[in-house]
């Protein structure tokens, strides 16, 4: 009898020794899961994945402006591309009876009168240098960052793909909008290509969300964005008032960018709107903050997992943009101090 209660009370000892530990063990991992206002915003050493840690081990949050590696940077960018003049087909750059050679295939299009009526007269960005540019991007690591307040401080605020700005995302995102990119392929899945009426209206009304913004669409990529492009852009003239101006990206511009960071280790088919934003930032302020780039799926700070974009979990196509290989050029620029690429929550 002795000898079974003596073995009753080992195993119970055990169980309590086991317990113990198992306890000491999720209150660790609890720990260091903490909410994302209680986590030191120091990334490098801590994520505990490789190759992030990898990337981070010289990010420093607290970023310091080096005005001569701007100026470097900028002067070769400019003389390379020329934003302030190319980024945009207009009728300085492109008269009556040139060619348009698309960026993306060898199709070319001979300016008419009639596009060429449309276009705008000179390039927007004349008016460059801008104070701060806000670049956002649309990743998931920008839900709540709270960084909406710092974003609209900016002076000129660059959006990418027609992202939501509302139910909430204020908040994080801002609203304000000097220019935003838009896909054709979201007016094709979105607006059936702008082919009736009725999706011309529910596009132009879409669009107010941007105020008097500029939309810069692919309109010489690919052929068949170009009759969406002239669509979006009829659309807008005709059905709306108080609605942002449509303008096209310049091939020309486009295929400049590409050689220029195909030069800097980038061999991506296409680069990335995010990218071509950046670099068009890059040449229009004197100041320029990114927000919203992170190409992972875990947060650098909180190791919480993050949705692709802020707003949905749609994943970018591989075989067109080399995101990681992006997102280490916009840390150079970052350690450079040429950019300020946030990271973590905006405080201020």
């Amino acid at each position: 009898m002795k000898f079974h209660i003596l073995r009753l009370l080992s195993v119970l000892f055990f169980i309590s020794i086991c317990s113990g530990l198992l306890w000491h063990y999720i209150n660790h991992r609890y720990a260091t899961h903490k909410s994302p206002r209680k986590v030191t915003q120091c990334p490098a050493q801590r994520n505990g994945n490789p190759t992030i840690d990898k990337l981070l081990e010289n990010y420093n949050p607290k970023w310091k402006k080096q005005q001569k590696n701007i100026n470097s940077f900028r002067s070769s960018l400019g003389k390379r591309c020329n934003g302030i003049s190319n980024a945009l087909v207009t009728q300085d750059n492109s008269p009556v009876g040139t060619n348009i050679s698309f960026d993306a295939s060898k199709k070319k299009l001979l300016v008419t009168p009639a596009l060429f009526n449309v276009l705008p007269k000179e390039s927007p960005f004349k008016k460059a240098p801008w104070k701060t540019c806000a670049v956002v991007g649309n990743g998931g690591i920008l839900a709540n960052s709270s960084c909406g307040k710092q974003i609209d401080s900016a002076s000129f605020v660059i959006r990418c793909n027609l992202p939501p700005l509302s139910n909430g995302h204020e908040k994080d995102t801002g609203k304000k909008t000097s220019l935003v990119t838009a896909n054709p392929s979201i007016l094709f899945q979105k607006y059936h290509g702008l082919n009736k009426q009725i999706k011309q209206e529910s596009f132009v009304e879409a669009m107010h969300l941007y105020g008097n913004a500029l939309i810069m669409l692919p309109a010489f990529s690919f052929g068949r964005n170009t009759g969406v492009s002239m669509r979006a852009l009829n659309s807008l003239q005709n059905h709306g008032t108080d609605v942002p101006q449509a303008v096209f990206f310049n091939p020309k511009y486009l295929r400049s960018l590409a050689g220029f960071w195909r030069g800097q280790g980038i061999r991506s088919a296409r680069l990335s709107s995010g990218l071509m934003m950046v670099s068009l930032a890059l040449e229009l302020c004197n100041n320029v903050h990114l927000y919203g780039f992170w190409p992972f799926s875990i947060h650098p700070y909180t190791y919480q997992n993050l949705t692709n974009h802020y707003y949905d979990n749609k994943q970018v196509n591989k075989r067109m943009h080399a995101m990681p290989a992006e997102f280490k050029t916009l840390l150079n620029l970052h350690e450079q101090g040429v950019a300020y690429l946030h990271l973590g929550e905006c405080t201020s």
